[in-house]
């Protein structure tokens, strides 16, 4: 949470576009925050997308595309992330996928499981907790000044309903004074 992942995606697409390349924004159909074709950070950057059961599977086998990133890659399938694995090995097409490793719980999402035994290499973005320790985990707020760990394991939200933590604070249920009622 808050480490810039969709802003780096995004930045990503643009260094392509700038060289004369084309590279294809995806995200999984889960991913409504901010519109069904579209991919926005919170520091104002968007593009519109496809969404992952759109992608032109034809063009990316003609060469269309120089390179696939994913946003919100945690919400993608067993099958999906075989797909992208299938299209790096088949068509020599760069995947770059940006999302988190584990949920509110602790517990991996899907698409990051697969994605943590698939990958060709993972890269950590890195993000702080209140304390200033490197944040690890995500919590979800419960509304009252801490936090919860229990519910369905997606709720879409952002900063009203999650925050990043060290494990030490996640563990101890404490968001910050910023959430303290």
């Amino acid at each position: 949470m808050s480490s810039s992942k969709t802003a780096n995606a995004l930045m990503v697409r643009y260094n392509y576009s700038e060289r004369g390349q084309n590279a294809l924004l995806v995200k999984p159909e889960i991913d409504t925050r901010d519109g069904k074709h579209t991919l926005k950070s919170r520091c104002g950057l968007e593009s519109e997308c496809v969404l992952f059961h759109e992608m032109p599977m034809e063009d990316i086998r003609r060469g269309a595309y120089d390179c696939i990133i994913v946003d919100e890659a945690q919400f993608l399938s067993k099958n999906e992330v075989q797909t992208l694995a299938d299209i790096v090995d088949d068509y020599n097409v760069p995947v770059i996928c940006y999302g988190l490793r584990a949920d509110f719980q602790g517990n991996f999402f899907e698409g990051s499981k697969w994605l943590m035994a698939w990958a060709d290499s993972i890269e950590e973005i890195k993000t702080i907790c209140w304390c200033g320790k490197k944040a690890i985990c995500n919590a979800r707020l419960d509304g009252k000044g801490g936090i919860t760990k229990v519910g369905e394991q997606v709720v879409l939200g952002a900063n009203d309903k999650y925050v990043g933590l060290c494990r030490k604070h996640w563990r101890l249920g404490d968001p910050g004074p910023m959430f303290r009622t």
